[in-house]
């Protein structure tokens, strides 16, 4: 799918949603428009503030950002916005016919997709010529990063099965929403229509998807009448210029406005910014799947990236053995053993199969509990410890030196597995990329590596364990 570009036009005609083209190396920085409005300005004019030293720099990687002209204390303001200046998808429009189109359609987007619901209303006011928010859409990037919009080479190229149901399934939602989209305006009259009778397609909605998902915050929305507030997607006008960073000098604040019921939204120093440090923001903990697909990039070492693995018995069992662990029950469990799997949601009707290796815990806390489980043969041994202690990696061999070992080689198994599922080594990949390949092909290569790395790592850690384990018991046994 080719991403939509837009063609310049006059503020007096209309504004064409789509056009052909496709995402080169050098449009991933490029703006709706050649010569887009000064956004600092245009905040500023419409009630926000700016800092002064808050500049907008094009670092020729991650696009256009934030940074400080000169040093900027811990705790000062970096950017306020009133209520009028966040893009939002709410009431505010009144209930015409152009909005109830939009909230029609936005109840059949599914709820992990979020982004596509306020992504109509982008469109909308990216189609309407007199809209407040133009001189914000203009700075928008003409493409995004993002793999619905690679080539099919290079979504091949990612090599990583869960993400490729991910990017798949998402194409799929934009052929099948654009065919929704032109159903509800087929028939609508000029003023009634959400897009100024503009054409909508996959494109351009997959451009408005990937706009909010790589720039939209999850904020407080409007307050219930029992005080309590929704949560609210927003895009946020410069704010949403600041790069990601695990460890930010900036964070975003939501108070009340002291001089009406209205909400602010600020940016603030987190920590002291010194001249031309960028102005960094944290958007989660996440892992490089969804910086990938939502955001267009992958983070090297993510602290929090992992691997998807499918629970499988019979797929353990050949593990266990390719690692000498004898006679391994993972297809066969006693009953006993079934109970626990059960209660880790590993077995039964409503399962959730999907376990991970990598991140923060390193080994899914219910795979390894019920490698352990599976592996011992002592039932009220098992029955001594509480599922926490069994589902954690910090608890020192609760069943034994040899179970723990056992469950180790088990893992580092699977390890081996999996990167014998990736059709080619970092070192091919490395060598890849010194030979020069297109910004898409370098990203999908990027997130592969990353991948092979998590894997790589989690054998290291696991073989480190297992050494250090097989010593205690060796002196125990020598003492």
């Amino acid at each position: 799918m080719a991403v939509s570009k837009f063609v310049m036009a006059s503020l007096t005609n209309c504004r064409p949603l789509t056009c052909a083209a496709t995402a080169t190396a050098s449009s991933y920085q490029e703006r709706l428009v050649p010569h887009p409005p000064d956004l600092i300005k245009w905040v500023r004019r419409e009630g926000g503030f700016v800092h002064q030293a808050i500049k907008i720099s094009q670092d020729g990687t991650n696009g256009h950002g934030l940074i400080a002209s000169h040093d900027i204390p811990k705790g000062s303001q970096l950017i306020v916005l009133p209520d009028n200046i966040p893009l939002k998808f709410g009431d505010e429009d009144g209930v015409d016919e152009a909005h109830s189109v939009l909230v029609k359609l936005a109840q059949k987007v599914p709820d992990e997709l979020w982004a596509m619901k306020l992504g109509l209303k982008l469109l909308q006011e990216r189609a309407r010529v007199n809209s407040f928010w133009w001189p914000y859409i203009s700075n928008l990037p003409q493409t995004y990063s993002v793999p619905i919009f690679f080539q099919g080479e290079d979504i091949k190229n990612l090599q990583y099965a869960p993400l490729l149901y991910q990017v798949n399934r998402r194409c799929r939602f934009l052929l099948d929403f654009e065919q929704e989209v032109k159903r509800a305006v087929e028939n609508l009259k000029q003023n009634d229509h959400p897009f100024d009778r503009q054409d909508v397609d996959a494109s351009s909605l997959g451009w408005s998807m990937s706009a909010v998902s790589s720039r939209a915050f999850r904020l407080y929305g409007k307050k219930l009448p029992d005080g309590t507030c929704i949560d609210a997607p927003m895009m946020l006008p410069l704010i949403d210029m600041c790069n990601h960073a695990f460890n930010p000098n900036a964070q975003i604040i939501q108070e009340q406005d002291a001089g009406s019921a209205k909400m602010l939204i600020k940016a603030v120093a987190e920590t002291p910014i010194k001249q031309n440090d960028a102005i960094l923001l944290n958007y989660g903990c996440l892992n490089n799947d969804l910086f990938l697909l939502d955001y267009g990039f992958v983070i090297p070492s993510n602290p929090y990236d992992c691997i998807e693995l499918k629970y499988d018995g019979a797929f353990l069992d050949a593990a266990s053995i390719a690692a000498g662990v004898s006679s391994p029950k993972f297809s066969s469990p006693a009953p006993w053993q079934q109970q626990f799997l059960s209660q880790l949601n590993l077995d039964g009707e409503a399962a959730n199969l999907k376990v991970t290796l990598g991140g923060q815990e390193l080994v899914d806390g219910r795979l390894l509990a019920a490698l352990r489980v599976l592996l011992a043969s002592d039932m009220e041994m098992v029955r001594k410890h509480d599922m926490d202690t069994l589902k954690s990696l910090s608890a020192d061999a609760p069943l034994g030196i040899a179970n723990e070992v056992a469950a180790y080689r088990t893992i580092i198994a699977l390890c081996v597995i999996a990167l014998e599922h990736f059709p080619t080594k970092i070192m091919e990949d490395e060598s890849s990329l010194r030979q020069g390949v297109s910004a898409s092909t370098e990203l999908a290569i990027q997130f592969r590596i990353q991948k092979k790395s998590v894997i790589i790592d989690v054998m290291r850690d696991l073989t480190r364990r297992a050494k250090s384990l097989l010593s205690k018991d060796t002196t125990a046994c020598q003492g």
